[in-house]
Order: C-alpha cells, then structure tokens, then sequence
C-alpha cells in the first residue's frame, strides 16, 4: 500500500522518479538497497531484454510462466512501454484498429480484460470529447425569436450605410440546460462507477452548468474536483474524498438530502437530472419515489441510467427501481461505450 501510494504522487509517466520512489519504499537493508537495481531492471524490460537476461539468486534459471508473463506485459501497459510481443491470447494483447474499437464499443465494463483497459481508456476520453463538444454546441444556438428590436436593427446598420440588411429581434433567449449528474458508487456498481465518473468529467469539460454529484449511504458534491485540467488530477483530488465508495446505497436519502441542501439552486425547467445507478436501494421505496416526484415536478427531464439494463433477460423489479420507473422520462443503459455515446439523444432539446 505505501508503494502505491508513492505512485499514486508521484505518477508513472517519469520512469527514472518511478524507480527511485519504489526502492525508497521498498528497501529496508543495504543489501535489497544494491539489489533493487537489477531486479528493477529484470521486472520492467521489455520481451526481448528479458529474453537476453537472466534472474538472480535462486530464479536465475526459472523461465517465466505464463501467468507471470501476462502481469507484466499488463503492467508495462500501464507505464505506456508495452513492446509489440504480447501473449497470444485474448488476454494478453492491447487491441488496436477500428474492428478492435468496435468490439471494445460494445464491451460490458465490468468484462473488459486488463490488457484492454488502457485502450478503452484513450478510446472513451477521445469519444466522449467529440459528444460532448457537439452538445455544448448544439446548445448555444439560439435562434432569435419575437419582433423586430428597431432601435438594434439602425444602430448595427450605420455600420453598413444606413441600409438595414439585418434585423435584430426581441425576445427571450433560451438559457442554456444544466445537467446534473448523482452517480452511484455502491459495491454494485463497482465495476461501472469509475469510467461513469470518465464520462461526468468529459461532460464538464464542455459544460459551464454542470453540477455533479457521487452517492452510497450519503451524498457529496464533487463538482470542483472534476474542474481539474486533467483527468488524473480529477481521480487524484476524488481519491481524497471520504463519499463512501464500495458501501451501501441510500437512493432515497440521498435524493432528499440532494433535495433539501441543493434543490433550490440547481433545479428548474432547464435542468437535465441525470441518475446513474442500478436502483438497488437498501431504503424505503416511497422515499425514493417521494424525492423523484418533486424532482420531477422542477426539471425538464429525468434520465435514469442502469447498467444492469445492457443484461440480456434483466427486468427492473427491484423494490427500489419499480418505485423509480413513473417518474423517469428516459430510461437508458449505461454498461458500455456504445450506452453511453447515445446519450447524445436525449441531452439535446426535442
């Protein structure tokens, strides 16, 4: 835990800085001090240097396993220095190609290989920019409506001769939507709730009013953390947060407590509410249903994510979900790429 958590500050993108942190964590005599060096060395080379080397002591003549192999091809991945010879099995190769994007496309989160996992990584940031660059600007236009503001029309026309070529008009502009997101990381949707939090950090990368959220037992805004300019800094800053990941989940409660600190502020006829969770709630259903109700009642619409509905055969029957269901106006998965991106539809205007 100390070695990742030395990591974890100091990052892997330096691999020099990423050694020195490592032996200073994990060398307690002068003797694994001296040694950490080579062994370093051995575990971290690529494929073909490790074929040209050999282990120290008592492994020297032990070739690698297959198991082994695999950890540390996964395991250079992430340090971004993965060499071209990777096991031949699906497990053990990053996948590349638009036939591979696809696949990945359509991959359930909670299925994806490590070896996988750094492309899904790069291949959902990039997609999730591109979807939410044309929302942010699908939602600045705004065509002018009502009649013609005369005093605008004569004093953009001096410009032009006096000849009024344009017409300015009066009316009120549309404000643009806000969205709010509450995302649901409860043991349950523990395989989901970190690429949900990718995509609430591309969303307000592009949105001025988006206002996010993580709830179990209890509620906490993580808003300012998601403001940071890179997405590792964003994961970095939620790390620090006490929101009880891997917990409980009080769907209602954290509703009324959503309702009761920040109702007021972020709900209105231009809000998009936006649910991501997969409704098993430990609470009282009519509290959940009571909540939704009044959310309901203030916004422009209310999307509720599941994950469990990309299931073939799922139905939502739980105490909590059956509660939910009236009150919804677009009821979605969100179990991989391809869910999510199609949320596109109903983040816009009908």
């Amino acid at each position: 835990m100390d070695a990742l958590t030395a990591v974890q500050t100091i990052g892997v993108t330096d691999r020099e800085a990423f050694k020195l942190a490592l032996r200073a964590v994990l060398c307690s005599s002068k003797e694994e001090w001296d040694l950490f060096d080579s062994i370093f060395e051995d575990f971290w080379s690529s494929p073909e240097r490790r074929s040209r080397s050999t282990l120290r002591g008592r492994e020297r003549n032990k070739p690698f396993n297959e198991d082994q192999r695999q950890s540390q091809s996964s395991v250079v991945t992430l340090l971004g220095q993965a060499g071209a010879d990777r096991a031949d099995d699906d497990g053990g190769r990053a996948v590349v190609g638009a036939t591979a994007h696809e696949r990945l496309k359509k991959t359930d989160f909670s299925e994806v290989s490590q070896a996988d996992m750094a492309e899904l990584e790069r291949l959902s940031l990039r997609l999730l920019k591109q979807m939410s660059r044309r929302l942010s600007r699908k939602l600045q236009r705004v065509r002018p409506q009502g009649q013609v503001d005369l005093r605008r029309t004569i004093r953009l026309s001096i410009a032009r001769g006096g000849d009024p070529i344009y017409l300015s008009l009066k009316g009120k502009k549309l404000q643009p939507d806000r969205l709010v997101i509450l995302l649901d990381i409860s043991g349950s949707m523990n395989p989901y709730s970190l690429f949900l939090v990718r995509f609430a950090y591309t969303l307000q990368k592009y949105f001025k009013r988006v206002s996010t959220f993580l709830f179990s037992t209890h509620l906490a805004e993580i808003t300012p953390a998601l403001r940071a300019r890179k997405l590792r800094e964003a994961l970095q800053a939620l790390s620090q947060q006490a929101a009880g990941w891997s917990g409980g989940t009080k769907i209602g409660e954290s509703l009324r407590n959503f309702n009761f600190v920040y109702g007021r502020k972020l709900l209105s006829r231009n809000t998009v509410f936006m649910v991501l969770s997969d409704g098993w709630d430990t609470g009282e259903p009519e509290v959940l249903a009571g909540e939704l109700a009044a959310i309901k009642r203030r916004v422009r619409k209310l999307v509720w994510l599941n994950p469990l509905l990309g299931m073939e055969g799922y139905e939502p029957i739980t105490r909590g979900m059956s509660a939910a269901l009236p009150y919804i106006n677009v009821f979605a998965s969100a179990h991989n790429l391809q869910s999510l991106l199609a949320l596109e539809t109903h983040l816009t205007r009908n």
